[in-house]
Protein backbone atom coordinates (compact mmCIF):
# COMPACT_ATOMS: atom_id res chain seq x y z
CA UNK A 1 0.00 0.00 0.00
CA UNK A 2 2.65 2.64 0.75
CA UNK A 3 4.27 1.53 -2.66
CA UNK A 4 1.50 2.30 -4.43
CA UNK A 5 1.27 5.89 -2.18
CA UNK A 6 4.79 6.31 -3.18
CA UNK A 7 4.70 5.69 -6.97
CA UNK A 8 1.48 8.02 -6.77
CA UNK A 9 3.28 10.51 -5.16
CA UNK A 10 5.79 9.99 -8.08
CA UNK A 11 3.33 10.30 -11.17
CA UNK A 12 2.12 13.27 -9.37
CA UNK A 13 5.50 14.94 -9.31
CA UNK A 14 6.20 14.37 -12.76
CA UNK A 15 2.95 15.75 -13.97
CA UNK A 16 3.56 18.67 -11.90
CA UNK A 17 7.22 19.32 -12.93
CA UNK A 18 6.45 18.48 -16.54
CA UNK A 19 4.23 21.61 -16.71
CA UNK A 20 6.44 23.94 -14.96
CA UNK A 21 9.66 22.76 -16.50
CA UNK A 22 9.14 21.77 -20.20
CA UNK A 23 5.58 22.64 -21.05
CA UNK A 24 6.34 26.54 -21.37
CA UNK A 25 9.24 26.57 -23.34
CA UNK A 26 8.07 23.74 -25.78
CA UNK A 27 4.39 23.05 -25.92
CA UNK A 28 4.88 23.72 -29.54
CA UNK A 29 7.63 20.57 -30.03
CA UNK A 30 4.78 18.28 -28.55
CA UNK A 31 1.71 17.29 -30.01
CA UNK A 32 -1.12 18.39 -27.90
CA UNK A 33 -2.49 14.55 -27.83
CA UNK A 34 0.46 13.40 -25.84
CA UNK A 35 0.25 15.92 -23.72
CA UNK A 36 -3.39 15.22 -22.62
CA UNK A 37 -2.81 11.28 -21.90
CA UNK A 38 0.37 12.22 -20.10
CA UNK A 39 -1.86 13.82 -17.68
CA UNK A 40 -4.85 11.39 -18.06
CA UNK A 41 -2.87 8.17 -18.32
CA UNK A 42 -1.23 6.76 -15.15
CA UNK A 43 -0.02 4.30 -16.69
CA UNK A 44 2.16 5.23 -19.10
CA UNK A 45 3.75 7.65 -16.24
CA UNK A 46 4.60 4.82 -14.18
CA UNK A 47 6.16 3.21 -17.06
CA UNK A 48 8.49 6.01 -17.98
CA UNK A 49 9.04 6.29 -13.78
CA UNK A 50 10.40 2.21 -14.28
CA UNK A 51 12.38 2.57 -17.00
CA UNK A 52 14.12 5.43 -15.49
CA UNK A 53 14.10 3.87 -12.06
CA UNK A 54 12.00 6.59 -10.37
CA UNK A 55 14.05 9.29 -11.00
CA UNK A 56 12.26 11.89 -11.76
CA UNK A 57 14.88 14.28 -13.72
CA UNK A 58 15.56 11.17 -16.09
CA UNK A 59 11.97 10.51 -16.33
CA UNK A 60 10.89 14.10 -17.20
CA UNK A 61 14.25 13.74 -19.86
CA UNK A 62 13.10 10.56 -21.35
CA UNK A 63 9.67 12.43 -21.41
CA UNK A 64 10.43 15.44 -23.55
CA UNK A 65 12.76 13.38 -25.61
CA UNK A 66 9.80 10.87 -27.04
CA UNK A 67 7.90 13.92 -27.12
CA UNK A 68 9.88 15.22 -29.36
CA UNK A 69 10.52 12.23 -31.61
CA UNK A 70 6.62 11.03 -31.61
CA UNK A 71 5.77 14.78 -32.99
CA UNK A 72 8.53 14.06 -35.30
CA UNK A 73 7.31 11.22 -36.66
CA UNK A 74 3.51 11.71 -36.47
CA UNK A 75 3.09 8.75 -34.39
CA UNK A 76 -0.31 9.66 -33.94
CA UNK A 77 -1.58 10.03 -37.15
CA UNK A 78 0.43 6.90 -38.45
CA UNK A 79 -2.02 4.88 -40.32
CA UNK A 80 -1.74 2.05 -43.69
CA UNK A 81 -2.35 4.61 -45.60
CA UNK A 82 0.40 6.94 -45.23
CA UNK A 83 3.02 4.44 -45.56
CA UNK A 84 4.03 2.69 -48.88
CA UNK A 85 2.61 -0.41 -49.67
CA UNK A 86 5.51 -2.23 -50.79
CA UNK A 87 6.53 -1.87 -47.24
CA UNK A 88 3.98 -3.36 -45.33
CA UNK A 89 4.05 -6.18 -48.23
CA UNK A 90 7.91 -6.44 -47.92
CA UNK A 91 7.36 -8.91 -44.63
CA UNK A 92 10.49 -7.98 -42.80
CA UNK A 93 8.46 -6.25 -40.01
CA UNK A 94 5.57 -7.88 -38.31
CA UNK A 95 3.83 -8.45 -35.11
CA UNK A 96 2.96 -12.43 -34.69
CA UNK A 97 2.66 -15.36 -31.89
CA UNK A 98 3.44 -14.77 -28.26
CA UNK A 99 6.81 -15.96 -26.14
CA UNK A 100 6.91 -18.07 -23.41
CA UNK A 101 6.06 -15.46 -21.14
CA UNK A 102 2.69 -14.48 -23.08
CA UNK A 103 4.62 -11.38 -24.47
CA UNK A 104 3.77 -10.44 -27.92
CA UNK A 105 6.62 -11.38 -30.86
CA UNK A 106 7.79 -8.35 -33.04
CA UNK A 107 9.66 -9.78 -35.70
CA UNK A 108 12.50 -8.63 -37.82
CA UNK A 109 13.34 -10.97 -40.44
CA UNK A 110 16.68 -9.23 -41.47
CA UNK A 111 17.42 -11.17 -44.50
CA UNK A 112 14.06 -9.11 -45.72
CA UNK A 113 15.53 -5.88 -45.09
CA UNK A 114 16.86 -3.76 -48.53
CA UNK A 115 19.12 -1.06 -47.53
CA UNK A 116 17.51 1.95 -49.36
CA UNK A 117 18.71 5.60 -47.86
CA UNK A 118 15.74 6.95 -50.13
CA UNK A 119 13.21 5.13 -47.93
CA UNK A 120 15.03 5.04 -44.73
CA UNK A 121 12.69 7.80 -43.08
CA UNK A 122 9.79 5.92 -44.08
CA UNK A 123 10.93 2.46 -42.91
CA UNK A 124 11.66 3.92 -39.47
CA UNK A 125 8.10 5.03 -39.62
CA UNK A 126 6.94 1.56 -40.20
CA UNK A 127 8.73 0.74 -36.82
CA UNK A 128 6.08 3.21 -35.29
CA UNK A 129 3.32 2.55 -36.77
CA UNK A 130 3.61 -1.26 -35.70
CA UNK A 131 5.00 0.03 -31.85
CA UNK A 132 2.17 2.73 -31.51
CA UNK A 133 -0.12 0.13 -33.60
CA UNK A 134 -0.04 -2.70 -30.46
CA UNK A 135 0.81 -0.30 -27.59
CA UNK A 136 -3.09 0.76 -28.23
CA UNK A 137 -4.59 -2.12 -28.88
CA UNK A 138 -3.01 -4.18 -25.78
CA UNK A 139 -2.55 -0.71 -23.47
CA UNK A 140 1.31 -1.01 -23.88
CA UNK A 141 1.91 -4.56 -22.53
CA UNK A 142 5.40 -5.03 -23.32
CA UNK A 143 6.88 -7.33 -26.68
CA UNK A 144 9.77 -8.94 -27.47
CA UNK A 145 11.94 -8.08 -30.53
CA UNK A 146 13.00 -11.19 -32.02
CA UNK A 147 15.71 -10.66 -34.90
CA UNK A 148 15.80 -13.36 -37.38
CA UNK A 149 19.17 -13.52 -38.78
CA UNK A 150 19.24 -17.00 -40.63
CA UNK A 151 20.27 -16.85 -44.30
CA UNK A 152 21.78 -13.15 -43.89
CA UNK A 153 24.95 -11.52 -44.18
CA UNK A 154 27.41 -8.44 -43.90
CA UNK A 155 25.12 -6.89 -47.03
CA UNK A 156 22.27 -7.19 -45.02
CA UNK A 157 23.49 -5.27 -41.57
CA UNK A 158 22.03 -1.75 -41.56
CA UNK A 159 23.50 -0.20 -38.52
CA UNK A 160 21.24 2.55 -38.57
CA UNK A 161 18.11 0.72 -38.57
CA UNK A 162 18.67 -1.69 -36.43
CA UNK A 163 20.22 1.43 -33.63
CA UNK A 164 16.48 3.07 -34.37
CA UNK A 165 14.61 0.16 -33.25
CA UNK A 166 16.95 0.02 -30.11
CA UNK A 167 16.33 3.42 -29.16
CA UNK A 168 12.61 2.98 -29.69
CA UNK A 169 12.71 1.07 -27.01
CA UNK A 170 15.14 2.38 -24.57
CA UNK A 171 14.29 6.27 -25.55
CA UNK A 172 10.55 6.28 -27.01
CA UNK A 173 8.52 3.48 -25.62
CA UNK A 174 9.06 3.17 -21.69
CA UNK A 175 8.99 -0.55 -20.08
CA UNK A 176 7.88 -1.66 -23.34
CA UNK A 177 10.70 -4.03 -24.02
CA UNK A 178 10.95 -8.03 -21.91
CA UNK A 179 14.26 -9.30 -24.49
CA UNK A 180 15.86 -9.36 -27.81
CA UNK A 181 16.04 -12.82 -29.05
CA UNK A 182 18.59 -12.86 -31.70
CA UNK A 183 18.40 -16.11 -34.02
CA UNK A 184 21.39 -17.59 -35.60
CA UNK A 185 23.54 -14.63 -35.76
CA UNK A 186 26.24 -15.22 -38.30
CA UNK A 187 29.62 -14.96 -36.71
CA UNK A 188 30.89 -12.09 -38.89
CA UNK A 189 28.63 -9.67 -37.37
CA UNK A 190 29.97 -10.32 -33.62
CA UNK A 191 31.52 -7.14 -34.01
CA UNK A 192 28.41 -5.15 -35.17
CA UNK A 193 26.52 -6.72 -32.15
CA UNK A 194 29.16 -5.24 -29.31
CA UNK A 195 28.36 -2.06 -31.03
CA UNK A 196 24.39 -2.60 -30.24
CA UNK A 197 25.50 -3.75 -26.64
CA UNK A 198 27.02 -0.19 -26.06
CA UNK A 199 23.64 1.30 -27.15
CA UNK A 200 21.70 -0.88 -25.05
CA UNK A 201 23.36 0.34 -21.78
CA UNK A 202 24.44 -2.39 -18.91
CA UNK A 203 21.00 -2.33 -17.50
CA UNK A 204 19.85 -3.64 -20.80
CA UNK A 205 22.26 -6.26 -22.21
CA UNK A 206 21.15 -8.96 -20.15
CA UNK A 207 17.97 -8.61 -22.28
CA UNK A 208 19.35 -10.18 -25.22
CA UNK A 209 19.21 -13.43 -26.03
CA UNK A 210 21.23 -14.86 -28.81
CA UNK A 211 19.87 -18.30 -29.93
CA UNK A 212 20.26 -20.71 -32.59
CA UNK A 213 18.22 -23.61 -33.39
CA UNK A 214 18.94 -26.26 -30.62
CA UNK A 215 18.00 -23.70 -27.95
CA UNK A 216 15.82 -20.60 -29.23
CA UNK A 217 12.97 -22.72 -27.89
CA UNK A 218 14.06 -21.57 -24.71
CA UNK A 219 11.89 -18.54 -24.66
CA UNK A 220 9.48 -19.06 -27.59
CA UNK A 221 7.43 -22.45 -28.08
CA UNK A 222 7.76 -24.24 -31.20
CA UNK A 223 4.03 -23.48 -31.89
CA UNK A 224 5.28 -20.28 -32.78
CA UNK A 225 8.53 -20.61 -34.77
CA UNK A 226 8.62 -20.87 -38.52
CA UNK A 227 9.96 -24.55 -39.62
CA UNK A 228 13.72 -23.00 -40.13
CA UNK A 229 13.88 -22.29 -36.98
CA UNK A 230 12.74 -25.72 -35.58
CA UNK A 231 8.96 -24.97 -35.39
CA UNK A 232 5.97 -25.85 -36.36
CA UNK A 233 4.02 -22.60 -37.44
CA UNK A 234 3.23 -23.06 -40.71
CA UNK A 235 2.24 -18.86 -40.70
CA UNK A 236 3.27 -16.77 -43.67
CA UNK A 237 3.10 -13.28 -43.96
CA UNK A 238 0.75 -11.68 -46.46
CA UNK A 239 -0.51 -7.89 -46.79
CA UNK A 240 -3.31 -6.98 -46.48
CA UNK A 241 -4.99 -7.29 -43.78
CA UNK A 242 -2.55 -6.67 -41.09
CA UNK A 243 -0.52 -9.54 -39.57
CA UNK A 244 -2.29 -10.37 -36.26
CA UNK A 245 -5.26 -7.37 -36.48
CA UNK A 246 -7.77 -7.42 -34.20
CA UNK A 247 -9.72 -10.65 -34.57
CA UNK A 248 -13.76 -9.63 -33.97
CA UNK A 249 -16.60 -12.23 -32.79
CA UNK A 250 -18.72 -13.37 -35.77
CA UNK A 251 -22.39 -13.26 -36.38
CA UNK A 252 -23.49 -16.45 -34.83
CA UNK A 253 -26.95 -17.95 -34.22
CA UNK A 254 -28.28 -14.74 -32.65
CA UNK A 255 -26.37 -12.28 -34.20
CA UNK A 256 -28.13 -9.27 -36.29
CA UNK A 257 -29.60 -10.30 -39.81
CA UNK A 258 -29.43 -8.09 -42.69
CA UNK A 259 -32.52 -7.77 -45.09
CA UNK A 260 -30.72 -9.69 -47.30
CA UNK A 261 -30.37 -12.46 -45.40
CA UNK A 262 -33.94 -12.27 -43.18
CA UNK A 263 -35.86 -14.42 -44.79
CA UNK A 264 -32.93 -17.48 -45.36
CA UNK A 265 -32.33 -17.37 -41.86
CA UNK A 266 -35.43 -17.54 -40.70
CA UNK A 267 -35.70 -20.65 -42.26
CA UNK A 268 -32.15 -21.73 -40.90
CA UNK A 269 -33.61 -20.99 -37.27
CA UNK A 270 -36.54 -22.87 -37.86
CA UNK A 271 -34.51 -25.94 -38.87
CA UNK A 272 -32.35 -25.58 -36.07
CA UNK A 273 -35.41 -26.24 -33.96
CA UNK A 274 -36.50 -29.02 -35.72
CA UNK A 275 -33.47 -30.87 -35.68
CA UNK A 276 -33.13 -30.14 -32.20
CA UNK A 277 -36.65 -31.21 -31.05
CA UNK A 278 -35.64 -34.87 -33.30
CA UNK A 279 -31.64 -34.95 -32.11
CA UNK A 280 -32.05 -37.58 -29.53
CA UNK A 281 -34.17 -39.75 -32.23
CA UNK A 282 -31.31 -39.20 -35.05
CA UNK A 283 -28.49 -40.17 -32.37
CA UNK A 284 -30.20 -43.66 -31.97
CA UNK A 285 -30.58 -43.56 -36.31
CA UNK A 286 -26.80 -42.82 -36.44
CA UNK A 287 -26.36 -45.01 -34.07
CA UNK A 288 -27.48 -48.39 -35.61
CA UNK A 289 -25.64 -46.57 -38.78
CA UNK A 290 -22.33 -47.02 -37.70
CA UNK A 291 -22.22 -50.91 -38.14
CA UNK A 292 -23.41 -50.97 -41.62
CA UNK A 293 -21.06 -47.72 -42.23
CA UNK A 294 -17.76 -50.00 -41.40
CA UNK A 295 -18.77 -52.67 -43.28
CA UNK A 296 -19.18 -50.61 -46.40
CA UNK A 297 -16.56 -47.99 -45.76
CA UNK A 298 -14.80 -49.59 -48.68
CA UNK A 299 -16.94 -49.46 -51.36
CA UNK A 300 -18.72 -45.79 -50.30
CA UNK A 301 -14.81 -44.40 -50.56
CA UNK A 302 -14.79 -45.47 -53.95
CA UNK A 303 -17.68 -44.18 -54.82
CA UNK A 304 -16.97 -40.86 -53.28
CA UNK A 305 -13.51 -40.70 -55.49
CA UNK A 306 -15.65 -39.70 -58.29
CA UNK A 307 -16.63 -36.43 -56.66
CA UNK A 308 -13.12 -35.25 -54.93
CA UNK A 309 -11.27 -32.36 -56.42
CA UNK A 310 -8.13 -31.77 -56.51
CA UNK A 311 -7.92 -30.21 -52.85
CA UNK A 312 -9.60 -32.72 -50.95
CA UNK A 313 -6.76 -34.32 -49.38
CA UNK A 314 -5.38 -30.72 -48.10
CA UNK A 315 -8.39 -30.06 -46.85
CA UNK A 316 -8.64 -33.31 -44.82
CA UNK A 317 -5.44 -32.36 -42.65
CA UNK A 318 -5.60 -31.73 -39.30
CA UNK A 319 -3.98 -29.45 -36.72
CA UNK A 320 -3.12 -31.44 -33.77
CA UNK A 321 -2.95 -28.85 -31.20
CA UNK A 322 -2.24 -29.68 -27.35
CA UNK A 323 -6.03 -29.19 -26.42
CA UNK A 324 -8.05 -29.52 -29.69
CA UNK A 325 -6.78 -31.03 -33.36
CA UNK A 326 -9.04 -28.94 -35.70
CA UNK A 327 -9.79 -30.09 -39.17
CA UNK A 328 -9.31 -28.29 -41.66
CA UNK A 329 -5.77 -27.55 -40.37
CA UNK A 330 -5.05 -24.00 -42.64
CA UNK A 331 -8.03 -23.66 -45.04
CA UNK A 332 -11.15 -22.43 -45.07
CA UNK A 333 -12.61 -23.37 -48.91
CA UNK A 334 -15.67 -21.15 -49.78
CA UNK A 335 -17.02 -21.23 -53.41
CA UNK A 336 -17.13 -17.91 -55.70
CA UNK A 337 -20.34 -16.17 -56.19
CA UNK A 338 -20.71 -18.06 -58.95
CA UNK A 339 -20.58 -21.34 -57.77
CA UNK A 340 -22.66 -20.24 -54.89
CA UNK A 341 -20.76 -22.41 -51.87
CA UNK A 342 -21.49 -20.41 -48.81
CA UNK A 343 -20.48 -23.25 -45.91
CA UNK A 344 -17.44 -24.88 -44.59
CA UNK A 345 -17.29 -27.40 -41.66
CA UNK A 346 -14.79 -26.85 -38.92
CA UNK A 347 -14.35 -30.13 -36.95
CA UNK A 348 -12.91 -29.90 -32.93
CA UNK A 349 -11.63 -32.70 -31.34
CA UNK A 350 -10.96 -32.64 -27.58
CA UNK A 351 -7.90 -34.87 -26.80
CA UNK A 352 -7.71 -33.31 -23.23
CA UNK A 353 -9.25 -35.05 -20.20
CA UNK A 354 -10.95 -31.68 -19.04
CA UNK A 355 -13.76 -29.61 -20.70
CA UNK A 356 -11.85 -27.44 -23.21
CA UNK A 357 -14.16 -24.23 -24.00
CA UNK A 358 -13.71 -22.16 -27.31
CA UNK A 359 -14.31 -19.49 -29.44
CA UNK A 360 -14.34 -18.55 -33.12
CA UNK A 361 -13.42 -14.92 -34.16
CA UNK A 362 -12.55 -13.73 -37.42
CA UNK A 363 -11.44 -10.19 -39.16
CA UNK A 364 -14.30 -9.91 -41.41
CA UNK A 365 -17.20 -10.33 -38.68
CA UNK A 366 -19.68 -8.38 -40.66
CA UNK A 367 -19.41 -11.58 -43.55
CA UNK A 368 -19.81 -14.31 -42.10
CA UNK A 369 -22.00 -16.46 -39.27
CA UNK A 370 -20.77 -18.91 -37.19
CA UNK A 371 -22.41 -21.87 -35.44
CA UNK A 372 -21.35 -22.05 -32.66
CA UNK A 373 -19.25 -19.05 -31.90
CA UNK A 374 -18.29 -19.54 -28.42
CA UNK A 375 -18.77 -23.02 -26.77
CA UNK A 376 -17.00 -26.02 -25.06
CA UNK A 377 -16.07 -29.00 -26.04
CA UNK A 378 -16.23 -32.22 -23.38
CA UNK A 379 -13.44 -34.53 -22.93
CA UNK A 380 -12.79 -36.93 -26.21
CA UNK A 381 -15.22 -35.64 -28.20
CA UNK A 382 -15.82 -33.67 -31.68
CA UNK A 383 -17.83 -30.69 -32.60
CA UNK A 384 -18.57 -29.55 -35.28
CA UNK A 385 -18.78 -25.61 -36.28
CA UNK A 386 -20.49 -24.68 -38.92
CA UNK A 387 -19.16 -21.39 -40.39
CA UNK A 388 -21.86 -19.48 -43.46
CA UNK A 389 -21.33 -16.24 -45.75
CA UNK A 390 -23.72 -13.65 -44.77
CA UNK A 391 -26.40 -12.56 -46.75
CA UNK A 392 -25.02 -11.31 -50.32
CA UNK A 393 -21.37 -11.51 -49.35
CA UNK A 394 -17.97 -13.24 -50.82
CA UNK A 395 -15.06 -14.98 -49.35
CA UNK A 396 -11.80 -13.29 -49.70
CA UNK A 397 -8.38 -14.26 -49.85
CA UNK A 398 -7.69 -11.94 -46.80
CA UNK A 399 -10.31 -13.25 -44.71
CA UNK A 400 -8.99 -14.84 -41.72
CA UNK A 401 -10.37 -17.07 -38.55
CA UNK A 402 -8.97 -17.20 -35.01
CA UNK A 403 -9.82 -20.28 -32.84
CA UNK A 404 -9.05 -20.17 -29.32
CA UNK A 405 -9.02 -22.72 -26.87
CA UNK A 406 -8.33 -23.30 -22.90
CA UNK A 407 -8.57 -26.09 -20.73
CA UNK A 408 -11.48 -25.28 -17.88
CA UNK A 409 -9.89 -26.46 -14.56
CA UNK A 410 -12.92 -28.74 -13.37
CA UNK A 411 -11.16 -28.66 -9.86
CA UNK A 412 -12.11 -24.64 -9.05
CA UNK A 413 -15.89 -25.41 -9.35
CA UNK A 414 -16.56 -22.80 -12.15
CA UNK A 415 -17.57 -25.00 -15.11
CA UNK A 416 -18.28 -23.64 -18.08
CA UNK A 417 -21.83 -22.02 -17.30
CA UNK A 418 -20.00 -18.01 -17.77
CA UNK A 419 -17.92 -18.10 -20.86
CA UNK A 420 -17.34 -14.92 -21.24
CA UNK A 421 -16.09 -14.38 -17.15
CA UNK A 422 -13.93 -17.06 -18.07
CA UNK A 423 -12.10 -15.89 -21.28
CA UNK A 424 -11.67 -12.28 -18.87
CA UNK A 425 -9.84 -14.56 -16.35
CA UNK A 426 -7.72 -17.12 -18.08
CA UNK A 427 -4.26 -16.11 -18.60
CA UNK A 428 -2.89 -15.59 -22.32
CA UNK A 429 -0.25 -18.47 -21.66
CA UNK A 430 -3.02 -21.20 -21.16
CA UNK A 431 -4.52 -20.17 -24.50
CA UNK A 432 -4.13 -22.27 -27.55
CA UNK A 433 -4.67 -20.44 -30.87
CA UNK A 434 -4.63 -21.52 -34.10
CA UNK A 435 -5.34 -19.75 -37.63
CA UNK A 436 -7.37 -20.35 -40.84
CA UNK A 437 -7.40 -18.54 -44.01
CA UNK A 438 -10.12 -18.38 -46.26
CA UNK A 439 -9.48 -20.20 -50.38
CA UNK A 440 -11.91 -19.72 -52.89
CA UNK A 441 -12.74 -22.25 -55.17
CA UNK A 442 -13.41 -21.05 -58.61
CA UNK A 443 -14.72 -24.66 -59.80
CA UNK A 444 -18.08 -25.85 -59.88
CA UNK A 445 -16.56 -28.36 -57.71
CA UNK A 446 -17.57 -28.54 -54.24
CA UNK A 447 -14.47 -29.08 -51.81
CA UNK A 448 -14.30 -32.39 -49.33
CA UNK A 449 -15.65 -30.19 -46.14
CA UNK A 450 -17.89 -27.36 -48.05
CA UNK A 451 -21.15 -27.55 -46.89
CA UNK A 452 -24.40 -27.33 -49.40
CA UNK A 453 -27.33 -29.00 -49.98
CA UNK A 454 -28.12 -31.27 -52.18
CA UNK A 455 -24.41 -30.92 -53.63
CA UNK A 456 -24.00 -33.69 -55.54
CA UNK A 457 -27.77 -34.09 -56.66
CA UNK A 458 -28.90 -36.24 -53.13
CA UNK A 459 -31.11 -34.97 -50.43
CA UNK A 460 -29.50 -33.69 -47.27
CA UNK A 461 -29.80 -36.47 -44.88
CA UNK A 462 -27.43 -38.59 -47.45
CA UNK A 463 -25.33 -35.43 -46.75
CA UNK A 464 -25.25 -35.92 -43.15
CA UNK A 465 -25.09 -39.72 -43.17
CA UNK A 466 -21.69 -39.31 -45.52
CA UNK A 467 -20.39 -36.35 -42.94
CA UNK A 468 -20.72 -38.76 -40.20
CA UNK A 469 -19.24 -41.23 -41.91
CA UNK A 470 -16.16 -39.45 -42.90
CA UNK A 471 -16.21 -38.64 -38.98
CA UNK A 472 -16.07 -42.09 -37.83
CA UNK A 473 -13.32 -43.04 -40.70
CA UNK A 474 -11.20 -40.09 -38.93
CA UNK A 475 -11.58 -41.35 -35.51
CA UNK A 476 -10.85 -44.92 -37.14
CA UNK A 477 -7.82 -43.65 -38.71
CA UNK A 478 -6.58 -42.07 -35.18
CA UNK A 479 -7.01 -45.71 -33.17
CA UNK A 480 -4.80 -46.79 -36.31
CA UNK A 481 -2.38 -44.19 -35.72
CA UNK A 482 -2.43 -44.77 -31.82
CA UNK A 483 -2.00 -48.88 -32.50
CA UNK A 484 0.82 -48.51 -35.18
CA UNK A 485 2.94 -46.04 -32.18
CA UNK A 486 2.72 -48.98 -29.94
CA UNK A 487 3.46 -51.63 -32.22
CA UNK A 488 6.66 -49.39 -33.04
CA UNK A 489 7.47 -48.88 -29.05
CA UNK A 490 6.82 -52.86 -28.75
CA UNK A 491 9.10 -53.35 -31.66
CA UNK A 492 11.77 -51.13 -30.09
CA UNK A 493 11.74 -53.19 -26.89
CA UNK A 494 11.87 -56.39 -28.70
CA UNK A 495 15.39 -55.39 -30.22
CA UNK A 496 16.60 -53.76 -27.19
CA UNK A 497 15.90 -57.20 -25.48
CA UNK A 498 17.17 -59.13 -28.18
CA UNK A 499 20.36 -57.59 -28.14
CA UNK A 500 20.68 -57.50 -24.59
CA UNK A 501 20.39 -61.49 -24.63
CA UNK A 502 22.79 -61.76 -27.53
CA UNK A 503 25.19 -59.93 -25.29
CA UNK A 504 24.46 -62.15 -22.59
CA UNK A 505 25.02 -65.26 -24.46
CA UNK A 506 28.50 -63.98 -26.11
CA UNK A 507 29.17 -63.08 -22.57
CA UNK A 508 28.59 -66.30 -21.36
CA UNK A 509 30.82 -67.90 -23.83
CA UNK A 510 33.67 -65.97 -23.76
CA UNK A 511 33.22 -67.22 -19.76
CA UNK A 512 33.58 -71.05 -20.82
CA UNK A 513 36.01 -70.02 -23.27
CA UNK A 514 38.47 -68.16 -20.61
CA UNK A 515 38.16 -71.35 -18.31
CA UNK A 516 38.98 -73.42 -20.55
CA UNK A 517 41.84 -71.81 -21.13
Amino acid sequence: MADRRDKAALVSETRRRFEAEYLPDKSDKYDSRDVERLQQDDKWVENYLIWRQDVVDDTLKMIDQSFQWRKEYTVNDLTESVLPKSLLENGSLFLHGYDKEGYKLFWFRVKLHIRDQKQQLEKKKLVAFWLEHYSKRDHGKPLTVVFDMAETGISHIDLDFVRFIVNCFTDYYPNFLTKIVIFEMPWIMNAAFKIVKGWLGPDAISMLKFTNKSDVQEYISGEYLPPHMGGTDSFKYSYPPLVDDDFQTPLCENGPITSEDEHESKEEIDADGKETGDLNEEQNLNQKKMNSIEQNSKSEESDKTEFKPKNAKKALTTFKGPLLHISPAEELYFGSKETGEKKCLIVLTNVTKNVVAFKVRTTAPEKYRVKPSNSSCEPGTSLDIIVSLHGGFAASLQDRFLIMAAEVDQSSGSGVQDLSQFWKEVPRTKVMEHRLRCHVIESSKPSTLTLKENAFNIPAKNNEDLHMQLTHLLQINKRLHEQIDRCLWFQQLSVVLSLLSITVVAFCFYLVYTQRG
